[in-house]
């Protein structure tokens, strides 16, 4: 479908642990079953996936490299290139600096946005942001105005995208409000609370700011992944620059860790 590639089949739902065919995990331990990672099961040497989750890349690809597309650059990239869609020359706001807003930051960038403002609580992501194509950092602590009025302050109205990485509903709705009246897009990418409600006034609306949402960064896995690491090949993409740390398996913990201390 040229709609969405939010397929009914292998949409995830991180509830279900188990093969679409029959229903049973593929792994256990002692008799019990152990239960698949939202359909992949890739913590593991070996794993058995739905052809559905299957995608053929250019065989010279560095798997030790290009494994990192496979969700949040591709979620971030796609997120701006496919559904924000900056105009070149064009003013973003990134919320939150982690991999997916970076990979945002770094699709601002290839789209030719002209200012990508960094929002962040953290200021120590704000050097590194750099690299990603940000101009500009706001972090919410040293204002206080709300972050919408202070984006709308320094582009004369507002932005003309936003890209909201976070999950947190709060940061959601300052995306959405600190956008350009008459043409403004909003994209949602972070994952919020189960009971998270989204909150705004209609005239937001009316005044014609828009909102979207995005699954995968509106990127289907099987075709466009493919072309995403070429676009890693060409060195359109540079990945490398996302990767701060190399784990070996054994030491995986020590990764979470790692992601945890941001």
């Amino acid at each position: 479908s040229a709609e969405s590639n939010m397929c009914d089949l292998l949409r995830i739902n991180t509830d279900r642990g188990v093969m679409i065919g029959d229903g049973k995990s593929r792994f256990s331990i002692g008799g019990k079953p152990i239960y698949h990672f939202v359909g992949t099961s890739t913590f593991s040497e070996y794993t058995v996936m739905h052809v559905g989750c299957v995608a053929k890349i250019n065989p010279e690809a560095p798997l030790d490299k290009v494994c990192v597309l496979s969700c949040g650059i591709s979620t971030g990239l796609g997120a701006s290139i496919n559904v924000a869609k900056p105009p070149k020359g064009s003013t973003v706001a990134i919320f939150g600096l982690g991999a997916v807003g970076l990979a945002a930051a770094e699709g601002a960038r290839i789209a030719g946005a002209s200012r990508i403002i960094g929002v962040d609580l953290n200021a120590s992501r704000f050097e590194e942001a750099r690299k990603f194509g940000c101009t500009e950092f706001v972090n919410p602590k040293d204002h206080t105005k709300p972050v919408q009025q202070v984006l709308a302050d320094m582009t004369n109205g507002g932005v003309d995208r936003s890209v909201e990485c976070t999950g947190n509903v709060n940061a959601m709705i300052q995306a959405f409000e600190c956008v350009h009246d008459g043409w403004g897009v909003a994209v949602l990418v972070g994952v919020p609370h189960k009971d998270a409600e989204f909150k705004t006034h209609p005239m937001n609306f009316l005044n014609e700011r828009n909102l979207k949402g995005t699954f995968f960064g509106n990127f289907k896995p099987r075709t466009d992944l493919p072309n995403v690491v070429e676009m890693y090949m060409k060195k359109e993409l540079e990945v490398e620059k996302f990767i701060t740390h190399s784990v070996p398996f054994s030491e995986i913990n020590k990764a979470f860790d790692l992601m945890a201390k941001g």
